[in-house]
């Protein structure tokens, strides 16, 4: 076998099994295609993007982000409390499917009216019942699916807070605008406020949106056309997990997170004072 002489093809410096004849304009090593991204003049490497991103101080996790590994706690909890009520429920009326016969059912779902009439627990409670067995399946797995990606982007305390907060908001949404006597149960409404959540996270780190947002106008367009379900829950949801993203992710939050928490405070009291409104018109 013989060297290779000085007329021997470069090889990228990454791949050393793939020979090249391009170079990075910034450190002038060479590389592959696969190794290269566009710039203003010329193309550089990977590691000389990642350089210039870590210098920019661009694209940084959360400051009470979870650390790589750990179990997404909360979305856990979550789906269980979920189950757990459903479980109640159908073992209280004696029906899977006519669970929401259940005196608990009936209880803690959301009417207006009902509100107004001084039962404000209503506005969280039911945000944990479901309507069948296939109500609370979906529900679920959608929770899990969203959930599980986001605390741990987010970190337990602000995920709890966003998920807190989207209920909340569905909760609002509903009593706001929506009929005072018609009863509305689920976990949708929150599911929503992640779903929302996600899209400014993807946004916030720089990272595909169309994939969310193809999600998302599907299950907005289901909202419409399904019978039975509650746009305006959805839609509240989805606005407020949106805000809340927000104010967790973007502007005095980045550097310090205690003003992310107080917006966000600030979103859970202003939602509060526009219920209370409300309750007073239909007193």
């Amino acid at each position: 076998m013989t060297a290779a002489g000085p007329e021997a093809a470069a090889t990228c410096v990454r791949h050393p099994d793939r020979p090249t004849a391009l170079a990075c304009t910034r450190c002038g090593r060479p590389a592959c295609p696969d190794c290269l991204r566009p710039a203003p003049v010329g193309a550089h490497c990977v590691d000389c993007v990642a350089a210039q991103n870590r210098a920019a101080g661009e694209v940084r996790r959360p400051r009470a982000a979870a650390r790589p590994g750990d179990r997404p706690v909360v979305t856990i909890t979550l789906v269980v409390v979920n189950l757990a009520v459903f479980a109640l429920t159908a073992l209280s009326a004696g029906s899977v499917w006519e669970n929401i016969a259940s005196p608990w059912a009936q209880a803690g779902w959301l009417v207006p009216a009902d509100v107004a009439a001084g039962q404000w627990w209503r506005l969280v409670t039911a945000g944990f019942l479901h309507i069948g067995p296939l109500h609370v399946a979906v529900n679920m797995f959608a929770l899990w699916v969203l959930g599980r990606d986001l605390e741990l982007v987010l970190g337990r305390w602000r995920f709890s807070l966003l998920y807190a907060v989207s209920l909340l908001g569905s909760s609002a949404a509903v009593v706001l605008f929506g009929d005072p006597l018609r009863p509305v149960a689920g976990a949708s409404g929150a599911v929503f406020g992640l779903m929302g959540a996600l899209l400014v996270v993807l946004r916030r780190l720089q990272l595909d949106q169309g994939p969310a947002l193809l999600t998302i106008g599907i299950n907005v367009v289901l909202s419409f056309t399904i019978p039975g379900l509650s746009l305006l829950g959805h839609l509240g949801g989805l606005v407020t997990g949106a805000l809340v993203a927000v104010a967790l992710v973007h502007g005095p939050a980045r550097s310090r997170p205690v003003a992310g928490l107080l917006a966000v405070g600030g979103i859970a009291v202003v939602l509060v004072v526009l219920v209370a409104v409300r309750v007073l018109a239909l007193s």
